[in-house]
C-alpha cells in the first residue's frame, strides 16, 4: 500500500469513528477537504440506513458531494445553531487541540460553522499532530481582492512572507470571492496574539487559526483510532 493510500485509510477509520457521535435529528456542520469527504461518505451510509439529519456544508464542493450521496442539506436561514460539526485540519497542537485549517480553501465558512456549533470534532491522521502550531503548514489568511498587495505588505510586517495562493496556474478564489495568502510563521509561540494581529489588518477577512474550538480530535494511526480531548472540552 502506498503512503498516500495508507494515510487515507487512517483518515477513513477516524472519520467513521467521528460519525458515531452523530445522533438522530441533529443539525450537522460538514467540513471541506479530503478528510471531510470520508466523513460525508460514512454519514451517507448511516442516512441510507435511516438516520434523520440535516447538514450545513462549508463549501460548494462539500454541498455537491453531500447532495449526490443523499445527505439532506440545510442553511443558517433555517437553523441558527448546529449540534455537531465535523471537519479535518492541517495541524493539531498536542495538549491544546488548537488548529491550523484552510488548506482546502474554505476557512471562512469552516470557522463560521465551528463558531455556531455546540460541539466541534476534528478528524486527522497522526501526521497532522505537532508540538507547536506552524511547524509544517503556513497559516491561510483570507483577504479581499481589492488592494490585496497592500494587505500582503501589512501582514509581512508580522514576520512572514505571504504567498498568494494559486490553483491550476490561476489565482485561487474562495467561494466567497476572496483571495488567500499562505503565511508561514514557523513555530508560533503566541497564537492568540498572532490571530488578533492578523485580524486587525485592514483587508483581512479571516485567518486559519482555530483556537479553543475543538471538543475532541479523533486521530487515526497505525495503532488504531484515538480520541484526544482537553479537560475543558470533552465530547458529550
Amino acid at each position: 500500500m502506498s503512503d498516500l493510500h495508507a494515510r487515507d485509510a487512517l483518515k477513513r477509520a477516524a472519520a467513521e469513528r467521528a460519525v458515531e457521535f452523530v445522533e438522530n435529528r441533529m443539525v450537522l456542520g460538514l467540513g471541506t477537504g479530503s478528510t471531510a469527504a470520508f466523513v460525508i461518505e460514512a454519514l451517507a451510509r448511516r442516512v441510507a440506513q435511516g438516520l434523520s439529519v440535516v447538514a450545513i456544508p462549508t463549501s460548494e464542493h462539500t454541498a455537491e458531494m453531500a447532495r449526490g450521496l443523499g445527505v439532506p442539506l440545510a442553511t443558517f436561514g433555517e437553523h441558527r445553531r448546529i449540534d455537531l460539526a465535523i471537519d479535518g485540519a492541517d495541524e493539531v497542537e498536542r495538549g491544546t487541540l488548537d488548529l491550523i485549517k484552510g488548506h482546502g480553501g474554505a476557512l471562512l465558512r469552516e470557522k463560521i460553522v465551528a463558531a455556531a456549533s455546540e460541539r466541534f470534532i476534528v478528524v486527522v491522521d497522526d501526521e497532522k499532530l505537532v508540538d507547536r502550531l506552524g511547524e509544517r503548514f503556513p497559516i491561510p489568511v483570507e483577504i479581499v481582492q481589492f488592494g490585496w498587495q497592500a494587505t500582503a505588505a501589512a501582514i509581512e510586517k508580522l514576520g512572514t512572507k505571504p504567498e498568494l495562493r494559486q490553483s491550476d496556474g490561476r489565482t485561487f478564489i474562495t467561494d466567497g470571492g476572496n483571495f488567500i495568502l499562505d503565511c508561514p510563521f514557523s513555530s508560533i509561540a503566541e497564537p492568540r496574539r498572532l490571530e488578533q494581529a492578523i485580524n486587525m489588518t485592514v483587508g483581512v477577512v479571516e485567518n486559519g487559526l482555530f483556537l479553543g474550538r475543538s471538543a475532541a480530535v479523533i486521530v487515526g494511526s497505525e495503532d488504531g483510532v484515538e480520541i484526544m480531548t482537553t479537560d475543558a472540552r470533552k465530547p458529550a
